[in-house]
């Protein structure tokens, strides 16, 4: 390696911010307190979690009421889907609806009510531009239908999926919607009443919060089945004491992302467009994934013809980012979301996504982009 690491998988994860970790501090000297005493330490940290909790909510435009803090996006997901899906069991809706590339938080637990639960599961098509087909929705919506979950942002290459269009057509059929914002909440304007959303995820650790905590937005009025059975904490949706440190870290990293939301978003944008140019200068037949303009402002999805991506992150070490095809010998298996939106394999092997972040500047940019090309001349043998 040489020198400092190429930081480009910020979709994957991101560094507790400093800001975010000064809020957090005081909580882990005195903030033990159990929300729910009513002893001053209790109510000091009661007070603390209803601060989050607004904070929260007001990065998403939603009441404080309508946000539930869970232990991660995956937990979010499975309380919106699951939860739902209980909840109108009795009414005869039994379908639940997700896009054909939904990350596995989401697309596990449909494959496990279907298997399992009797719920009858319909897959989204999504075009080659990485979008789901929001004209496919109203097929399956009816009196039978539970839920409609689709993701906000693709994960792998950024797509901002039309969320808000399918939420409209969902309304006419008294359909509820379910959005995994995980990777789109901090990074672009995520608003519950724009997207028309009745339930909505959020992942601390992707805008710079702490791991092991999340929150689920529910819009009021919309009943939910607890997955969790124990007391009633959360509203009675997510029983067990609070962990009053997580939600104040969350609740730093809502008020940081919205301090500088759109700030922030162009200049990751133009990072982004300045990584792909210097690429494509030297890189003969570089495909881009994704949608060119309809994708998160730091994500990158880009396929290096003649190679493999891991050979080519092998070949650079100075480099983090994420591969687009697992290749085991001479077999590459592509990822289910390049799968669903019909990447040719050879393509999909050389796929890299590249994410950007708050620390990403010009030179990690530039650095990353000069180490990527020789290495990618060095395998091709140019």
């Amino acid at each position: 390696m040489t020198g400092e690491l190429l930081y480009l998988d910020h979709n994957a994860t991101t560094p507790l911010h400093p800001r975010v970790a000064d809020a957090m501090r005081p909580f882990l000297e005195r903030g033990w307190g159990n929300p729910s005493s009513a002893h001053s330490v209790g109510r000091e940290a009661r007070e603390a979690l209803e601060a989050a909790r607004a904070e929260v909510a007001q990065l998403l435009g939603a009441r404080s009421r309508e946000i539930v803090f869970t232990g991660g996006g995956t937990e979010s997901n499975n309380l919106a889907i699951v939860g739902s899906t209980e909840a109108l069991r009795a009414t005869g809706r039994r379908r639940l609806v997700i896009s054909a590339f939904e990350h596995p938080a989401v697309d596990e637990v449909a494959r496990h009510l279907e298997a399992r639960h009797a719920v009858a599961l319909t897959r989204l098509p999504v075009d080659p531009a990485g979008l789901v087909v929001a004209a496919a929705v109203e097929r399956h919506l009816g009196p039978e239908t539970a839920l409609v979950s689709v993701m906000h942002a693709n994960n792998e290459v950024g797509s901002l999926q039309p969320v808000a269009q399918i939420a409209e057509l969902a309304a006419r059929h008294g359909v509820r919607v379910h959005t995994d914002a995980s990777q789109s909440v901090g990074k672009v304007p995520v608003r519950v009443d724009d997207l028309g959303v009745d339930l909505l995820t959020v992942a601390a650790h992707k805008l710079y919060g702490p791991k092991g905590v999340g929150a689920l937005y529910v819009r009021s009025g919309v009943r939910l089945e607890p997955v969790l059975r124990g007391a009633g904490h959360e509203g009675g949706l997510r029983p067990g004491t609070e962990n009053v440190l997580g939600a104040v870290g969350l609740g730093a990293a809502a008020r940081l992302a919205a301090s500088d939301l759109e700030e922030e978003g162009r200049r990751q944008g133009r990072l982004r467009d300045r990584l792909e140019e210097r690429l494509a200068a030297v890189v003969p037949g570089l495909v881009r994934l994704g949608h060119p303009i309809r994708r998160l402002p730091n994500t990158a999805s880009v396929s290096f013809p003649g190679v493999r991506a891991a050979d080519l992150l092998a070949a650079t070490p100075e480099v983090a980012a994420s591969v687009g095809a697992a290749c085991h010998g001479d077999r590459v298996t592509v990822s289910a979301v390049l799968s669903a939106m019909a990447v040719p394999e050879d393509v999909a092997a050389g796929a890299l996504r590249l994410s950007l972040g708050r620390g990403t500047v010009e030179e990690t940019v530039d650095r990353a982009a000069d180490a990527l090309a020789d290495a990618w001349r060095r395998l091709c043998g140019v």
